[in-house]
């Protein structure tokens, strides 16, 4: 009777403990769906402006729905006279790409000497490139611009692309290395032996296992680089030049009261983003994860 007993209370706690797990579960899906749903709101909002005719986008109370689905408003936005969105898709695209191959390279070459390769000096000077971090853009601004108006780099895209050949940043680099570190030091000193160099190894051993962390970087990247409005905005002054965060903007203060356009465009500006986020979301959260693992 007192085995049984035993077992019968046993078995109440364990039902007691899956139930309260099952509704710490639900409790924090429900939490997390109404976060994403507070998150969601602008977007929502901007979409449904964007198909609104331009009397309903000044009535009070607000609609959140349209009563006429205006579709015609995103391929009348994009070709608005005097607005240039095919170059300006085509300007950011070239600049997203060539961002993203350069950070690529160069922040895994230098993460990968960072990692594997002993210099006088390495754990300084990787303490400096991790200071950078530190620096505000704007301290450095003065003698970028100056320096590159000496080139004749002003009004081209040299400014921002360029520079990224050069390191890639110090964030990146830092992830990069994280990740490298955690990759067995036998996969090395078996090609060494087998008469590989640095760059064979770095190019045919750490780019192909470090799949996961490079598309977090990617993304990291991508993200910055699309929606960089600072940076174009301080170096280009041709408005066939113009990104696509710039020329919303010049629509904007042209065409303010556009409002159904103007959402309309910077509703496609956002999609893009989106896309990728959900393409690439599994391989940058393992990426950011597994290089945090060893320090």
């Amino acid at each position: 009777m007192t085995e049984d007993r035993e077992v019968t209370i046993g078995f109440g706690d364990i039902s007691w403990r899956r139930s309260g797990q099952a509704f710490r579960f639900i409790f924090s899906y429900i939490l997390m769906i109404a976060g994403s749903l507070v998150f969601l709101m602008p977007l929502f909002w901007m979409f449904t402006t964007s198909l609104k005719d331009q009397s309903e986008v000044y009535t009070f109370p607000p609609d959140f729905f349209p009563k006429t689905w205006l579709w015609s408003n995103f391929p009348n936005g994009w070709n608005y006279p005097n607005m240039y969105f095919n170059q300006w898709l085509g300007n950011t695209l070239f600049i997203t790409i060539m961002v993203m191959v350069g950070v690529l390279l160069s922040s895994s070459l230098c993460a990968y000497g960072f990692a594997r390769i002993k210099f006088p000096g390495r754990d300084i000077w990787f303490m400096a490139v991790l200071a950078s971090i530190m620096l505000p853009g704007t301290v450095t601004l003065i003698p970028l611009y100056v320096a590159y108006a000496r080139i004749g780099w002003l009004d081209t895209f040299n400014p921002l692309i360029i520079p990224v050949y050069f390191g890639g940043g110090a964030f990146n680099i830092f992830l990069l290395r994280q990740f490298f570190k955690n990759i067995p030091v036998e996969l090395e000193e078996a090609a060494i032996l087998d008469g590989a160099g640095r760059l064979r190894i770095w190019w045919e051993i750490f780019l192909p296992l470090s799949r996961p962390v490079l598309a977090a970087v990617a993304v990291f990247t991508f993200q910055g680089v699309w929606n960089d409005f600072y940076g174009p905005l301080i170096f280009l002054t041709t408005p066939e030049k113009y990104t696509l965060a710039l020329g919303i903007n010049m629509f904007k203060g042209m065409y303010s009261t556009q409002v159904p356009l103007m959402m309309a465009m910077s509703f496609l500006m956002v999609i893009p983003m989106i896309f990728v986020f959900f393409i690439a979301q599994r391989q940058m959260i393992r990426g950011v994860i597994l290089s945090g693992i060893k320090a």
